[in-house]
């Protein structure tokens, strides 16, 4: 049953990939979407970055944060946050690291950013030795960022969101979303559980592990919206394509895990539902399969926009030539103004944000 999954996935990649080399993204027309593409930051005190997150604060502007040290899963990797305001980045602050009471240090992993409406700033972040063992943790910020309170750890078996940003569900519970990574480093099992709060974060209950009667491994989700109240979460997997999943009770439950019609390198990806109704993803255009050793490459970078979240399209491609470690990790969020921002990993040296008028995205 299990090789015959892997079978059927690998031939969803390959098709995948077959598109890829005979309908690959047009270049940007002469109006090109992007309105403005910027580094956070020109210069640090670490040689790599990755995994980075954005939002809107209640004045407008924006933040980011992401994590930065010698090279992730070393102890010195710290969470560092940045502000924009009119006259740009400010100079990034490192404001969390893997310190614990009894004198030991170790890595931090994947902050998120979420700004509940009339709430304090949230970043969730990751402390461990590996994703395998790693426990949740959260700094609340006042004061649009300036201000932030000690790190708290999350209760045992709450994680947080793994990557990407919550989501208010209909009834206005936080869904968290959140996946597992478990076993031996040799038999690494991955799932979904979703995270689901009726305080405002003070309580979690952490949902049932997604099913996956095709034995689809997927970890990172991002939650979407749909009409009528029902969601969709997309996310990242080992068998050379997306996942998808479904609920119609307000995150509490979600169908079996499938896949859909866009490819994936086993790299993370982002989503955020327009307020127009489409849906919109930032992935790698590349397959990985998973009969073959390695990932897939993370490049290109690519906009993929859908009318159902089922059926996709490629409508932009973010970055095309080739780097040592790619464009990987995308944030993406649509603020007041109506505007797109993505971050992402630049060759896992620097983030890169871009700005996006989702009019001109066809």
């Amino acid at each position: 049953m299990i090789s015959d999954s892997i079978r059927i996935f690998a031939a969803i990649a390959v098709a995948i990939a077959i598109a890829i080399t005979f309908a690959a993204p047009s270049p940007a027309a002469p109006h090109s979407p992007i309105i403005r593409s910027e580094f956070i930051y020109t210069t640090a005190p670490y040689p790599q970055a990755h995994a980075s997150t954005i939002v809107e604060l209640p004045d407008g502007t924006l933040a980011a944060s992401w994590f930065g040290g010698t090279g992730e899963s070393r102890p010195d990797v710290a969470i560092w946050f940045a502000r924009r305001g009119p006259a740009g980045w400010a100079t990034p602050v490192a404001v969390a690291d893997g310190k614990t009471t009894d004198g030991r240090q170790f890595p931090t992993w994947n902050p998120v950013l979420f700004q509940p409406p009339g709430g304090d700033l949230h970043l969730f972040y990751k402390v461990g030795p590996s994703p395998r063992d790693w426990w949740g943790m959260v700094i609340t910020f006042t004061d649009g960022g300036r201000h932030w309170s000690t790190p708290r750890r999350l209760p045992d078996g709450v994680l947080g969101p793994i990557k990407n940003k919550p989501v208010i569900a209909p009834d206005g519970a936080w869904l968290s979303p959140s996946s597992r990574e478990e076993g031996t480093p040799e038999d690494n099992i991955w799932s979904i559980r979703i995270e689901r709060s009726t305080d405002r974060g003070r309580t979690w209950r952490v949902g049932d592990r997604i099913a996956s009667p095709m034995h689809i491994e997927a970890i990172q989700p991002s939650i979407l919206s749909h009409p009528a109240g029902k969601l969709e979460l997309v996310a990242r997997t080992r068998q050379g394509a997306l996942a998808m999943s479904w609920s119609s009770d307000a995150g509490v439950t979600w169908s079996p895990l499938a896949a859909i019609d866009l490819p994936n390198p086993n790299a993370g990806t982002d989503a955020v539902t327009l307020r127009d109704g489409r849906q919109l993803i930032v992935y790698n255009h590349s397959a990985h399969f998973p009969d073959r050793p390695g990932d897939g490459p993370r490049w290109p970078l690519n906009i993929g926009l859908s009318d159902d979240g089922i059926h996709w399209r490629n409508a932009l491609t973010l970055e095309s030539r080739p780097v040592p470690d790619g464009y990987a990790y995308p944030a993406v969020i649509q603020t007041r103004d109506g505007l797109i921002h993505v971050t992402y990993t630049h060759n896992r040296t620097r983030i890169r944000h871009v700005v996006i008028d989702p009019r001109r995205l066809r």
